[in-house]
């Protein structure tokens, strides 16, 4: 009987069981430290670190058990592929997260017209030691090809063993679950912040919940009617604000000229390195006087980054949870700035020095009411003038200007840099400031790109006057997003002179420049809390349109209605009073955790931002403005607007 007993046991950790339960030990272990090591998942107690350990286990359990399935004598084989396609996935969202600060979702993988302008970005997220994400297969591999496990033709784990297996996996995952909802309430309900699920469920159990958010926001607009458009326009209406009297129309009839500052984080501004101001000519803008700087202005972008930030200032509605609204809603109804103007008698363009496929640009333009879009084939590219992401700032700005001087007035034109734009790479000879010392090589860089940036800003201003469009001419420049992710918060602490940079700390860093410089206008810096969101209503007050009619999310600027809770995509906000960060409330001038009365007031925020993102995605994935068109407004028919011929004419 003894003897029985130990041949069972041999049998269990022998063969193709045994060589399942080292695979499923080596993906554990893997996924743990790297769960652990390569991303910021902000673990806060110790249940939170058993749930980090924990969470892999079930996902490798019923994964590599689908080895079991189908016919015996490949199952060493499927074993292998599934094992190779969870650590590839781990990788790939490892590579993405030292990017982006964020996770893949499934939109993501649809974005592959993006994947050959980013290749060089991906070659500079490469470590030494990132070989060893895949030494675990390579053993396994080698146990199978040279043997050293028994190859089974027929396997003593059947049936019903085969169901307890899946039975044990799925209840480690319940448990999971029900652990994970006690210390986050609602967690699945309330994913707006994929670190969540990753931290408590996994990445493997992360990327099923975002197949199942990614199918159910697809089918919304299958199931969208104008009984939902009725409810979202009874929403805005409850949140507009009435333009202040004294702004509104002071800019009327101008020309509008938005510059986007690529990756320019607002703690640039006045920021001394070496002893030499880093952008000297946006300095030289705070005090200009007819210029607004707004000193707590915020981009709110996710994963889509620049185009989030482009699909935001235009609609004033919210980027998507997941992948990009350029790419995956680029066939949408809009109610945009250019539509809007156009109907004002305004000609509207976007000048880029890049593809226009990029970011599906070329079609959702149309879409917006776009009338000419100059991407890189209107542009000499001299390789001596490319960057990474297309024709650097200096020539870009410089041809861009002879094209802008064709368009009838008045115009709504977007000009879109790329030159200070990650990895930050530049040749000594277009650098006049001296990298950072913190030996972050892309944060030291960061600030070499960023006096190139504001260098050609001055350039394009003294275009802008030589051409006599600078006095008639609205010109707004905004930070797209952040340029410096939480992962260099080790060289970020040099930066800013700070012992630690706290989750708070990097809330603050969301802050990003805004300059809006109108013409006979008084300027002055602006403290009141502001985000990307409120652009587009701030924008056609000026020009002295009304926004009531329009769904959007934002509120004029300048308003003293205008609502100050700023909503960022992942459930987070800030305000002037209280700020929402990783789940936690603070006091949004001491940086202190709020635990006392006040959390109460913090909650009704919290459910007013989370409401506030919900509608909006009801709009954008249910595409509901195809249901409603405001009084006097003429709804886009992208049919009017082919860019390829506007190129070929140019070409000729």
């Amino acid at each position: 009987m003894k003897e029985n007993f130990l041949k069972r046991g041999q049998n269990i950790f022998t063969g193709f069981f045994g060589f399942y339960l080292v695979a499923v030990l080596l993906l554990w272990i893997k996924t743990f430290i790297s769960q652990s090591t390569e991303f910021n998942l902000n673990i806060d107690n110790s249940l939170q670190t058993f749930l980090l350990i924990l969470n892999p286990l079930g996902s490798a359990l019923f994964f590599l058990g689908l080895a079991f399935l189908g016919k015996e004598k490949k199952r060493y084989r499927r074993l292998l592929i599934i094992y190779f396609l969870m650590s590839f996935l781990l990788y790939a969202n490892i590579l993405y997260y030292r990017f982006f600060s964020d996770f893949i979702t499934l939109p993501t993988l649809f974005q592959t017209q993006n994947f050959g302008d980013v290749s060089g970005s991906v070659v500079s997220l490469l470590k030494p030691y990132d070989f060893l994400f895949f030494v675990d297969f390579i053993v396994l591999l080698g146990l199978v090809v040279f043997k050293v496990v028994k190859i089974e033709t027929k396997t003593s784990v059947r049936g019903l063993k085969v169901a307890a297996l899946f039975a044990f996996a799925i209840l480690i995952s319940a448990v999971n679950l029900t652990l994970a909802e006690a210390d986050r309430p609602q967690l699945l309900t309330r994913g707006f912040d994929r670190h969540y699920i990753v931290k408590y469920l996994g990445m493997y159990n992360y990327t099923i919940y975002d197949a199942v958010q990614s199918t159910k926001a697809s089918t919304q607009r299958a199931l969208a009617d104008s009984n939902d458009s009725i409810e979202v326009i009874n929403y805005t209406k409850a949140n507009y604000a009435e333009p202040n009297p004294e702004s509104f129309g002071a800019g009327k009839g101008m020309n509008v000229i938005y510059l986007h500052l690529e990756s320019m984080q607002n703690f640039l501004i006045n920021y001394k390195l070496h002893g030499e101001e880093v952008t000297p000519f946006l300095n030289s803008l705070v005090n200009e006087g007819n210029t607004l700087y707004f000193d707590n202005f915020f981009h709110q972008t996710a994963q889509g980054k620049t185009a989030d930030a482009e699909f935001i200032l235009e609609n004033s509605l919210y980027g998507l949870p997941q992948g990009s609204a350029f790419t995956t809603k680029g066939l949408n109804t809009y109610q945009a700035a250019p539509a809007i103007l156009g109907q004002e008698g305004y000609t509207s363009a976007v000048f880029h020095g890049n593809s226009g496929s990029f970011w599906n640009r070329n079609e959702i333009y149309k879409s917006f009411g776009y009338n000419h879009f100059f991407d890189s084939s209107f542009y000499q590219m001299n390789p001596e003038d490319l960057a990474e992401y297309g024709l650097m700032d200096k020539p870009f700005y410089e041809q861009s200007a002879d094209l802008l001087e064709t368009l009838p007035q008045p115009f709504y034109t977007k000009f879109i840099t790329v030159t200070h734009h990650y990895p930050y790479r530049i040749d000594d000879e277009d650098a006049t400031i001296e990298p950072h010392t913190t030996g972050d090589r892309s944060v030291d860089r960061y600030f070499q790109t960023a006096r190139y940036a504001d260098e050609a800003l001055e350039q394009f201003f003294n275009d802008l006057k030589e051409k006599g469009l600078y006095d008639n001419s609205i010109i707004i420049m905004y930070g797209d997003h952040y340029g410096i992710s939480e992962n260099h918060n080790k060289a970020m602490k040099q930066v800013l002179e700070k012992e630690e940079i706290t989750p708070f700390d990097t809330a603050s860093l969301q802050r990003v420049p805004l300059f809006i410089r109108v013409p006979g206008m008084e300027g002055g810096v602006q403290h009141q809390y502001g985000g990307q969101i409120d652009l587009l209503p701030t924008l056609l007050h000026l020009l002295g349109i009304d926004s009531k009619d329009y769904v959007q999310f934002g509120t004029d600027l300048l308003s003293e209605q205008h609502d100050q809770v700023i909503p960022f995509r992942n459930g987070d906000f800030v305000s002037p009073t209280i700020s929402s960060v990783d789940g936690k409330f603070y006091n949004s001038t001491t940086g202190v955790e709020i635990t006392d009365d006040q959390l109460d007031t913090a909650k009704k925020l919290q459910e007013i931002v989370e409401e506030k993102l919900a509608t909006s995605d009801k709009v954008v994935n249910g595409d509901l403005l195809r249901f409603y068109t405001p009084q006097g407004f003429e709804p886009v028919v992208r049919s009017d607007y082919n860019y390829l011929i506007d190129g070929e004419e140019s070409a000729e």
